[in-house]
């Protein structure tokens, strides 16, 4: 494994089951971009809620914790845990 594909998967999610769920609970690591400042990765969680919107999910609930610094270059690591539920 790779320094890149070390990276790539510290900064993944969870990918909800083709189950039928009337809940579906994903988290996705957002990373701080390698030099200055926001997350690098924000299209990462726009394509995670976009797929579940595509499944027939809404966004129902998202929170976020600080997961602290990484590795080479640090920058802090942002646990977004969010809640999609089934559009009836």
């Amino acid at each position: 494994m790779g320094f890149m594909d070390k990276v790539q998967q510290e900064s993944s999610y969870s990918v909800a089951s083709g189950n039928e769920y009337q809940y579906v609970v994903l988290q996705v690591t957002l990373k701080e971009k390698f030099f200055g400042t926001g997350s690098g990765n924000l299209t990462e969680l726009e394509e995670v809620i976009n797929a579940q919107a595509q499944k027939g999910y809404r966004l129902h609930t998202i929170s976020t914790a600080n997961g602290g610094s990484k590795g080479l270059g640090g920058g802090d690591r942002i646990q977004a845990t969010m809640v999609f539920e089934k559009i009836k």
